[in-house]
């Protein structure tokens, strides 16, 4: 949990819950709430000209939701739609802002993972532009886990279905799907249950 619901509910956040489909907010609006994930997932998604599907993150309980636009004067460069039912903790910017001048703690909380996000990103960037698809996928999936504590061997189960992962990875549904059996026989992950364990 990035910041605590106590905290968040004592400068004002209210908990709204969306349903799959449901967009948070759209590319191009103006940032004005703090979003954080309660429980459920969310889709960070770009169409580029020819109508074609990018993924840039999927977000799941315990994440905040492009906190970054909030520190700067953009427009959201994404989408965020919501991909299975969940419930989201809502500030405003302003209360935001207030929240984290009165908690220097918390501001370092939120600047230490953004670094770490940023970091990971750039990894994920760099991967993402090997011709080898294993390296492309690895970088996926390596920063997705990067979430979490445990970093052991087939600890991590993948969120992602096969054409997600495609969208992130810039790769065609089929050579995902053959590049995640070789990786399987090379013992880089293991697959129980259509499950992806990495």
């Amino acid at each position: 949990m990035l910041i605590p619901n106590e905290l968040l509910l004592s400068y004002g956040a209210i908990s709204e819950t969306f349903y799959p489909g449901d967009i948070i907010f759209k590319e191009d609006e103006t940032p004005k709430n703090y979003y954080q994930i309660i429980n459920g997932r969310i889709k960070l998604n770009h169409y580029n000209e020819d109508g074609k599907e990018l993924i840039l993150a999927i977000l799941n309980s315990g994440l905040s939701v492009c906190e970054l636009l909030l520190f700067i004067d953009k427009k959201y460069p994404v989408n965020a739609i919501v991909l299975e039912q969940s419930s989201i903790w809502k500030l405003p910017k302003a209360d935001f802002t207030r929240m984290l001048d009165d908690h220097p703690g918390v501001s370092r909380d939120v600047n230490k993972f953004l670094s770490e996000r940023l970091y990971f990103k750039f990894i994920m960037l760099q991967n993402n532009s090997s011709i080898h698809a294993s390296v492309r996928i690895k970088g996926a999936f390596d920063y997705y886990k990067s979430f979490f504590a445990d970093q052991s061997k087939y600890s991590f189960e993948v969120p992602l279905t096969r054409q997600q992962i495609a969208s992130i990875t810039g790769l065609r549904v089929e050579t995902v799907i053959r590049t995640i059996k070789n990786l399987e026989k090379q013992e880089e992950l293991r697959i129980e249950n259509r499950k992806i364990l990495y």
